[in-house]
């Protein structure tokens, strides 16, 4: 099995900054494709940022230039940066990994909330 925390998020003022940050346990060498969605109030669940084949990032269009993934292979950890934050990024933020071997599978954290006030 796979365990994603996620830890990070707040409350912040527009133009504001978090970072974000997924601490993950259990079969690791099972996992690949980390990164970061996003579900706002009665939207479905977006993609903002993973790492995608050979450790390249992939933003989604609305946080290009705000938002950067990173991680610390000697923690287990992949970190979400937001600067510029916009009220708009309101949101839970998951943390979400894919089953290297079975492409089916995904794993997910609880979530954390963050909200940026106008």
């Amino acid at each position: 099995q796979v365990q994603l925390v996620e830890s990070g998020g707040g409350l912040v003022q527009a133009g504001g900054s978090l970072r974000l940050s997924c601490s993950a346990s259990g079969r690791l060498f099972s996992i690949t494709a980390m990164g970061w969605y996003r579900q706002a109030p009665g939207k479905e669940r977006e993609l903002v940022a993973r790492f995608g084949s050979g450790g390249t990032p992939i933003y989604a269009d609305a946080v290009k230039g705000r938002f950067t993934i990173s991680r610390d292979n000697a923690k287990n950890t992949v970190y979400l940066q937001m600067n510029s934050l916009e009220p708009e990024d309101t949101a839970v933020y998951f943390c979400n990994a894919k089953d290297l071997y079975r492409p089916s599978v995904q794993y997910w954290g609880r979530g954390t909330q963050v909200t940026v006030s106008s």
